[in-house]
């Protein structure tokens, strides 16, 4: 029971983030900056989730002066990876936005080298050379043209990934023992901080009488920064790391459908393919680990 409620937890907090779009692109159709919407939506984030953490009562006294600057360090990844997904999405189609930052899949590994000394197995390969394959098509360039793309917008999707993929890599290295509820917010306050130091120069004109402002930056935020830390924080202790990987692909296509039909935005049948692609190499990359539990599951 607690196996399927995590796997609905997982679904519905990955299925959350591929809203982000909708909300960030409504923001600059309204003519609000990079800054404005990022320093909105942490502000949110930072008040939500620091108020849950003290209707429940969560113990911080227990945490070092370094362990706290070490998660928040952590979340700052978050606050880099709003910021860089943000700007490819000023840029570039939502679509391709979530696309480019789906290439964490594969940046993983170089963290996993870099600072494990682990290097990629064959099987990693093979699922970087599919997730490579499905990003060729399911970026439209065989019809677009990559001359076409603005270089600005592929580097920000780009650099979006490897902040995510730093963010998760970290995540699941610092502070682990401590109750998820305390990581969210000391996380956000991390991204807050990284936030506010990169926009300073917007603070003094942030509209912050503009209720248009605080919907968009509630959206994004709430589907952004607040129910996906929450609801990975309940689901994915439940479940194993492989599956709770192989849950959070869900995020892709709710990003695409959602920019498609909000968004009015043209996803083809060789996009869809591409995205079949990466999600294909997901599983392929977490295959082995589901397999051997399978295998442990039957033995007993």
């Amino acid at each position: 029971m607690s196996r399927n409620k995590g796997m609905l937890f997982v679904l519905a907090g990955a299925g959350s983030f591929g809203f982000t779009p909708v909300f960030v692109k409504l923001g600059f159709s309204n003519g609000y900056t990079l800054g404005e919407i990022n320093i909105i939506q942490m502000i949110i984030a930072f008040i939500t989730l620091w108020g849950i953490a003290f209707l429940l009562r969560v113990k911080l006294s227990r945490l070092t002066r370094k362990r706290v600057l070490k998660i928040m360090a952590t979340g700052s990844f978050v606050g880099l990876t709003s910021i860089f997904y943000y700007g490819a999405i000023h840029y570039l189609s939502a679509s391709l936005a979530i696309i480019l930052l789906f290439q964490f899949v594969w940046m993983g590994f170089f963290f996993e080298w870099v600072f494990n000394r682990r290097k990629p197995t064959v099987l990693a390969i093979c699922s970087m050379a599919i997730t490579l394959i499905g990003v060729f098509f399911a970026s439209n360039i065989l019809i677009t043209g990559i001359v076409e793309l603005p270089a600005i917008g592929l580097i920000f999707g780009m650099l979006s990934a490897f902040t995510y993929a730093g963010f998760i890599f970290f995540s699941g290295q610092i502070a682990v023992d401590v109750d998820p509820w305390a990581r969210s917010p000391i996380m956000v306050t991390g991204s807050l901080i990284l936030v506010t130091l990169t926009f300073v120069k917007d603070i003094p004109t942030l509209p912050a009488g503009d209720v248009r402002l605080w919907i968009v930056g509630g959206g994004v935020a709430l589907f952004g920064a607040v129910i996906p830390p929450l609801f990975f924080a309940i689901g994915a202790p439940m479940l194993s790391d492989g599956l709770a990987n192989v849950l959070s692909a869900i995020e892709l296509p709710v990003a695409l459908i959602s920019a498609s039909l909000i968004l009015s935005e043209s996803v083809t049948a060789l996009q869809w393919g591409g995205v079949v692609l990466i999600i294909a190499a997901i599983f392929l990359n977490n295959s082995r680990g589901l397999n051997k539990r399978l295998n442990l599951k039957r033995s007993t």
